[in-house]
């Protein structure tokens, strides 16, 4: 259905608007559908405390989790400021919504940018005295991570750094929920520790593959404006191998890492995920060039992302019952 242009303050009968509905535009503006990402990240990481026998702190976890959430929060406006900025998002009338394009809110005559960036700067004024009273209660590693992870949000799409537009995206996004998921086992641990960095590493894995495989609509939109994300530097092909080598590897260092004796053997429930990564992954390389059919593959590398970090809770989870 087509969005239709109105200001936040008045729609387009020129009546003013609902505070509920000027609460529904922000809403829409941090792109909630991508926010689950981090709620099961932060679900994992207080799993993996959990089965250590570290116990369940749940206003903390709670906390921890709505900071993260906001965080994330933050990177989405801010990343469709600086795509509409680039002019990217005006360029990509071929995008595949929800999953990639930004949430068109600018595009559209919804918001403006002064808007738009005026909602970055209040998330982030909010995240600093949120994220130290978080440290107070949890420990000074919070503090360390969140600032890292705030920086990594601002040079994904800003510049100077604009390590999206560098082929670093991947990276990126990849690093930002390693720290979430080792974060959130952090806050209840106090302290850092191997098996949550392990379960981490899977996950992010599966992030990063989940950006590579966004970026392949919005690839001949973004190598117009200059935004040379990985795929515009590979072309589909090594771009689907890289895809291929993520999410296998994913499920391959799950596998290993059990065997290794890192995370306990129920963490392998997160292989749940494989059948939709190896869907997915057909999917794609069926369609490498036509990158406009390839919704069912963005879908399913969704909840293979999803389903993989919730099967390793569900994993960590039956280990804290026994305790």
């Amino acid at each position: 259905m087509k969005n239709t242009p109105i200001s936040p303050e008045k729609p387009a009968s020129g009546t003013p608007v609902s505070t509920w509905a000027r609460l529904s535009l922000v809403w829409r503006m941090t792109r909630p559908a991508f926010l689950l990402l981090t709620v099961v990240a932060c679900v994992l990481g207080t799993a993996t405390a959990a089965a250590c026998g570290c116990g369940l702190d749940l206003p903390l976890a709670l906390g921890a989790m709505a900071l993260a959430v906001l965080a994330h929060a933050a990177g989405n406006v801010l990343n469709d400021l600086h795509d509409a900025r680039n002019g990217a998002d005006a360029a990509n009338t071929d995008g595949i919504f929800p999953f990639t394009g930004g949430s068109r809110l600018i595009q559209t005559g919804a918001v403006s940018e002064q808007q738009t960036a005026e909602l970055a700067k209040a998330l982030l004024v909010f995240l600093v005295p949120a994220g130290l009273l978080l440290a107070v209660k949890a420990g000074g590693g919070v503090l360390l991570l969140g600032m890292a992870g705030l920086l990594l949000a601002w040079a994904y799409s800003a510049p100077p750094l604009k390590l999206v537009s560098r082929g670093l995206g991947e990276l990126t996004v990849a690093l930002v929920w390693f720290l979430v998921v080792v974060g959130a086992d952090y806050v209840q641990r106090r302290q850092f520790f191997v098996i949550p960095a392990s379960a981490a590493a899977g996950f992010a894995l599966m992030v990063g593959a989940l950006l590579l495989i966004n970026g392949f609509p919005d690839a001949a939109a973004d190598a117009r404006v200059g935004k040379r994300t990985l795929v515009v530097r590979l072309g589909p092909v090594a771009a689907g191998a890289l895809y291929g080598l993520l999410v296998l590897g994913a499920h391959a260092w799950l596998a290993a890492s059990v065997w290794l004796l890192i995370p306990p053997e129920p963490a392998l429930w997160g292989l749940v995920s494989l059948p939709f990564s190896l869907a997915a992954l057909a999917w794609l390389l069926t369609h490498l060039h036509r990158p406009q059919q390839l919704k069912p593959a963005l879908a399913l590398t969704v909840a293979a992302t999803l389903l993989h970090g919730l099967g390793m809770a569900w994993g960590f989870a039956q280990m804290a019952r026994l305790h």
